[in-house]
């Protein structure tokens, strides 16, 4: 792991392991196919998230008792940067599972629902899938247009959700809609069941190893008691996205590592009027600015992940880590590609699949202007969007 400032000293013996047998796992069963992947645009999602089950990466933070290992939150933060280390699309599969899945099940669910969904959540059996997103919500998920009526010992859904990873091939949804109230609620809706159906989006350029669909609810009827129970107002699902966006606050810093590591062996052997173009002082100020950024980057994360395994992180801490980490990562990986020239466009190096994943990274679950405003919130009591 790239460690310049040497900040995993801090680490437990337990987490450094989780480091290095994800690491050894992802060398072993992904990194010599991700590239094929990403550019056939089609992936086993299924294979992988059986194999992810059994490597404990999904949901690793839930309890033994509902099919999870209790690992501490960083311990899954360098899970999610090992897995992002080979590709965006292969940690959004394991975050959504993790976070925005099996977390509100956990956070929110009865007793019955943890024990009837999480083992199997947690062992990759079942996928599941996460719909909050819709076309016309974007950073204004208030807006939602999605409804769950009460019809007698069933819910009636309608409504649209958009950008949502593995909803073509997840088992269950957790589908966030408004009640009769009006007040957001969360639902665990099987995929089988009628008036749902989850047609994939084609023609991506970006996270091109992970699986995108839409989710459509036609008068879908589902049994009562597949209301989230603990669920109720926006603070539900947004507390699952702070959960996700601090495994992208060590994530994007995996794929920062990648880039990183590719431009300096590049540069280092390829040559120009006789030496490497490493000796160059413009090349060295590129790979030193990623290098800090990684450095800097590190040392962020691992503090958010000691204040959330101590109870003390607060969601605009977390703002704070997405924001900058993807951004450094994001502008890292346009040096690289700068720095590799031609061979810069070509998926023959990682280089430009991870800038182009790492685009859209920078957009969801909290686009880089949304979480300024979030902090900007924090540190000044001024709400900028009223």
């Amino acid at each position: 792991m790239l460690d310049y400032l040497h900040a995993t000293q801090r680490l437990s013996p337990e987490e450094k392991l989780i480091q290095e047998s994800t690491r050894a796992f992802c060398e072993r069963q992904l990194m010599p196919h991700i590239a094929e992947w990403w550019d056939a645009g089609e992936v086993p999602v299924r294979e992988n998230m059986k194999k992810l089950g059994a490597q404990g990466l999904l949901g690793p933070t839930t309890l033994a008792q509902y099919g999870g290992s209790g690992s501490s939150y960083t311990g899954y933060g360098l899970m999610m940067y090992e897995l992002e280390r080979v590709d965006s699309g292969l940690r959004s599969a394991a975050s959504v599972q993790g976070s925005l899945v099996m977390h509100p099940i956990d956070a929110y669910g009865s007793e019955d629902q943890k024990h009837k969904y999480l083992p199997g959540l947690a062992s990759g059996e079942l996928i599941g899938c996460f719909g909050l997103t819709e076309a016309d919500g974007g950073s204004d998920p208030g807006a939602m247009r999605t409804r769950a009526h009460k019809d007698g010992d069933e819910y009636v859904l309608n409504g649209n959700k958009m950008w949502i990873t593995n909803a073509p091939v997840a088992d269950i949804a957790v589908i966030w809609a408004k009640d009769d109230e009006g007040v957001v609620r969360g639902f665990l809706v099987p995929t089988d069941a009628p008036g749902f159906s989850a047609p994939k989006i084609n023609r991506k350029m970006s996270l091109r190893a992970s699986l995108t669909g839409e989710i459509v609810l036609q008068d879908c009827r589902i049994p009562a008691h597949n209301l989230l129970p603990g669920s109720g107002g926006l603070k539900s699902p947004l507390g699952c996205l702070t959960s996700a966006r601090f495994g992208i606050a060590f994530g994007a810093l995996g794929a920062l590592e990648a880039v990183y590591t590719s431009a300096l062996a590049y540069t280092t052997e390829r040559t120009t009027f006789g030496k490497p173009i490493a000796a160059r002082q413009l090349v060295q100020d590129k790979l030193v600015t990623m290098l800090t950024q990684h450095a800097l980057g590190l040392g962020l994360a691992l503090q958010l992940g000691a204040l959330k395994d101590a109870g003390q992180m607060t969601f605009a801490q977390v703002s704070l880590a997405k924001r900058n980490n993807v951004r450094v990562a994001l502008s890292g990986a346009r040096l690289a590609r700068e720095l590799l020239g031609g061979n810069g466009i070509t998926t023959e190096y990682p280089v430009i699949r991870h800038m182009l994943n790492l685009e859209t990274v920078d957009t969801y679950e909290g686009t880089h202007d949304i979480h300024t405003l979030i902090v900007g919130r924090e540190i000044t009591g001024l709400g900028a969007l009223e």
